[in-house]
Order: structure tokens, then sequence, then C-alpha cells
């Protein structure tokens, strides 16, 4: 059975740790621990002092000061993994964590899962090829030899860089190596672990290498790891549960985030807020527990993207220039249908094609499947077609030869509606006003991935009032807007009754939109 060193590096928080340290070794398993140099003495002592009663708790025997970005942490790493090698000789699993990090689930589920598959945990991309650095430096660095830190020694690291720069003193990457690339939380068995060591001790060309790269703690472990272990058993994966915000700074979990992290495809989550005190209790004791079942469902990230984008709603402050100095046409008229839900949408899309003969695109800024002729690729993704709205509105009114046009919006885009209706065009809107339940908004909430086949219900229960309310408040965002030819289309009104707005929305006679008001199952879903 999998019996796991823990490799934790910390520098703050004393109690945090040695709650951190007894919750784990309770169950089995060990820790070894590298308290940063750079830390008050009387915390380390602390720390050793309430440990070192405990068999299962070893301490790096150096320790040094780290610095973000820096060889440091490497090192501190390697001297926390030989301490753990040493200390632990029946340990089959070597885990990296931090202080913030909490297991989410049990210790009898953790081992099962590492038993299951003799493979090792790492993410590990090749550092070239892949898009892992979004920005900032990449090949730079590597072929460039950084002696400063960049966080604590600005002006003699970028001084260090650009004079390495005008001077041409590149380096080369070790011939035998693939340099690769991802998050330092790694799990790693026992054999790859020692394979490292031995390395370490056999190349000093590349330990020369590496302690002079940049951020090397994403690059040293996934690297070796990759070179010394047969493809088919690495996991190119973490085990431990990170989001990240627009900001690129890691996204801190709360009391109530309990339900959600139990149920992610994870061990560990990070990072856990110092004032959730009932979420680290509660994980601390569910590590401990026997014969839990956990539903799996995964939903995590699209979760938080989905609840935290509630929270930035906005308007731009103009218009940008490019569109400003732009329009659709003084005489031609947009005809917006907002629908939430997109079949009704296209259903009644469809019924006003047959009816009118106008030309109608479904949800040409929410589908990137929809059919859409060449225009040169301006087309060609969602991201372009919403940046060049207005051009590419004004190449379809031209490819369809025509002064009318019809086109459908999910609720969500008041930007879009807002940009359309402050267009010198006539520009009119029609929402179409469903009835949503709670069966509907489940499937719409795993169709978009807020939810999965094992949410657990208490987690559904708390999650379909939220989508119930936001899908309210995207239509009175519509109604507060202010736009002078809005019309709604609703599921409870008579087709009389809705004949009326349809009829002003295409400017038709109100006989020819009770035949699109009639219409059998308009609203079915």
């Amino acid at each position: 059975m999998a019996k796991i060193a823990y490799i934790l590096l910390c520098h703050k928080d004393p109690k945090a740790i040695i709650d951190q340290a007894t919750r784990l070794t309770a169950a089995g398993d060990c820790i070894s621990i590298h308290f940063d140099a750079r830390a008050k003495a009387e915390h380390f002592t602390l720390i050793r002092d309430a440990l070192e009663d405990n068999p299962n708790v070893a301490f790096a025997k150096k320790r040094i000061k780290c610095g973000w970005g820096a060889w440091t942490l490497v090192q501190a790493t390697l001297y926390a993994v030989e301490a753990a090698v040493d200390a632990f000789p029946r340990a089959t699993h070597f885990y990296m964590v931090s202080g913030d990090c909490m297991t989410t689930k049990t210790a009898q589920y953790t081992h099962e899962f590492l038993d299951s598959d003799d493979v090792d945990y790492i993410e590990s991309f090749d550092y070239f090829e892949s898009d892992w650095i979004k920005t900032g430096m990449k090949e730079e660095r590597l072929i460039y030899r950084h002696f400063f830190n960049e966080r604590t020694q600005k002006r003699r690291f970028y001084a260090s860089f650009n004079l390495q720069k005008k001077l041409g003193l590149k380096r080369d990457i070790p011939h035998d190596l693939q340099i690769m690339i991802g998050s330092q939380w790694w799990c790693l068995r026992r054999r790859t672990v020692e394979w490292i060591l031995d390395f370490t001790r056999e190349r000093k060309d590349v330990m020369r290498f590496f302690r002079t790269t940049w951020i090397p703690d994403e690059t040293f472990f996934q690297t070796l790891v990759r070179h010394l272990v047969p493809e088919n058993e690495i996991r190119t994966r973490t085990l431990t549960f990170l989001m990240f915000t627009d900001y690129g700074m890691p996204v801190t979990f709360y009391n109530d985030h309990f339900d959600l992290l139990r149920s992610q495809d994870f061990l560990f989550a990070r990072k856990i807020s110092p004032e959730a005190k009932e979420l680290k209790q509660r994980l601390g004791e569910l590590y401990a527990q026997e014969d839990v079942e956990f539903q799996i469902s995964s939903e995590g990230l699209s979760l938080f993207k989905f609840l935290s984008g509630r929270g930035r709603i906005g308007r731009r402050f103009a218009p940008r220039f490019w569109e400003a100095e732009s329009t659709l046409g003084r005489e031609r008229e947009l005809l917006i249908l907002v629908a939430k839900k997109w079949h009704v949408g296209k259903r009644v899309l469809d019924r006003i094609k047959q009816v009118t003969n106008l030309p109608a695109i479904e949800y040409l800024f929410d589908e990137e499947g929809t059919p859409l002729p060449d225009l040169g690729g301006i087309q060609s993704t969602l991201g372009k077609r919403t940046r060049h709205r207005r051009a590419l509105m004004r190449m379809l009114f031209d490819y369809f030869d025509t002064d009318r046009l019809v086109i459908c919006l999910d609720p969500n885009n008041l930007d879009l509606m807002q940009d359309f209706f402050a267009d010198r065009s006539m520009t009119r809107l029609l929402e179409v006003e469903s009835e949503f339940t709670d069966e509907y908004l489940l499937g719409h909430a795993r169709r978009v991935g807020l939810a999965g086949e094992s949410t657990p219900q208490d987690a559904i229960d708390r999650l379909l009032p939220t989508i119930r309310r936001d899908v309210r408040f995207e239509s009175d965002r519509i109604r507060d807007a202010g736009f002078e030819e809005f019309y709604r289309l609703r599921e409870n009104a008579s087709p009389e009754e809705n004949a009326r707005p349809l009829a002003k929305f295409l400017s038709i006679p109100e006989e020819r939109a009770r035949e699109i008001a009639e219409t059998n199952h308009l609203f079915a879903d």
C-alpha cells in the first residue's frame, strides 16, 4: 500500500505547519520540512519542538534562504527530499506541498488512488513548443545566466541580462536534455526520486546549468523526470487543485468551498485562506475518515469563471476608436433577437425567415460553428467576430445585398447590444422570454460545465438558484439599458398578444406576425 512522504516548503505560520504535519502523519504518512532560513528563528524552534517526538517528521539537514524564481527553491526541495529518502525507507511516493495546501480526500482514497497506477504525476510540457509561458521571458530564461533575483534585485537582474545580450553571451542548453515546463506541485515514486538524486550527483554540468536559469522550479524536476522515466509512466498533470484569476494570481479558497473542493479530481487544493479555519478543520477531519464515497464532478474551473464573472459587470467608458469611426450604414436595419434558450431562439429565427424572407443568422457571436460566408477571415473565430463586430456586420449586409438583417444573441452580450444601438443605423431588439424549469437549468449547467453527472445534490441545490438569478439578472440588465426599440415575446402570452411586438419588431402587419406567433411548439424544450 502507498505510503507518502510529503515534501513541505514553508516560511511562515508555524502553528499551521504544526497542524498540517500532525494531520498528515496521523494517517500513517510522513513529512519532510524545509523551513525558510529567512524566517524567524523562534518560529523554526517552535515547529521543531512541537514535532521532534513524531517519528514520521523529518527536517531538511540544511536550511537556506529562498527567493521566488531562484534556484534556492529547487535546492531547498532537494534538501527536504534527501532527508525524506533517508528518514523514511518505506515511503513509496513523495508529494510536493506548501503550507497553503490542504488534502481534499481521505487518506484511504489517496493511497488507493496512488496504488491504482504505477506512474509519476507531474506537469511536463515541451518548453518551446507548448504555450505554458503566456507572457515575459521564455528562451531568455535558459540561454542567459541569471545571478540576481528579479524580485529583490531588479536593477542588477536586468543590468546583467542586458549586458549578456549586448555581448552575445548566450549559452547552450545541455544537448541530451529536452527542457520541459510545468507546475511545481508533483507526486513522484520513490524510484524516480532516487534516480533524480543520483542524477544530481553525476551530472554536475546540468546542475550548473539549472542553478543560473530563471524560475527553475518550473523546469528542473519536470525536465529530469521526462529524461529519466519512460513516457508511459508519466501522467502530465498535477494532483493539486489550483486555479488562477485573470490577473495570474492563485485563487484562494474559503470556508464555503468545502463541497467544491472534495468533488474535484484532485488529492490536494491550493491555496487555502489562513482565515478559513472551518474549512481547514473539515478537510483535516476528512483526511482521517474511512469508507467515504466521493462523487467526482470536476466542474471547479468552469464554476469559478461563472461565479467570478458575475462580479465584473461593467460598461465601456467609450466606443473603441475604430468602432466610433465606422457605421453599419444609416439606411440599414439590424434586428436583434435575444433568447437564452438557443433552440427556441433558432426556432423563432427560422420561422421569421420563412414568413418574411429576411436574411437571418443564428448565434454568430456565441457559437463558433455558426454557418457564415467566407469574409476574408474576419468570420473565422469568435474573438475576431467580436473585436470587429461592426466591420463584420457591414460585410454581412453587403454579402446578402440587403438593408435588413436579423441575428440572434445570447442575453449576456449586453455590450454588443449597446454598441449596435449606438450606431447610426436603425436597431431593434426582441427578447424571447421563456420559462426555466429546474430540470432545464440543470441540463444547462451540465452543458456549459458548471456541473457534472456526479455533482452532489446539495451542490446542485445551491447552484440552481444562482443560475436562475443570473438568467433573470441578464434580462433585467437589457430592460434597464433603455433601448428605444425594445420588444418582448413571452412564452406565457397568447399568440394575439405576441403578434403585436413581433409586428413592430419586424415592421410587418399583425396578420403575418400572427403566423409566427401561432407556430406549434415555438417555446418547447
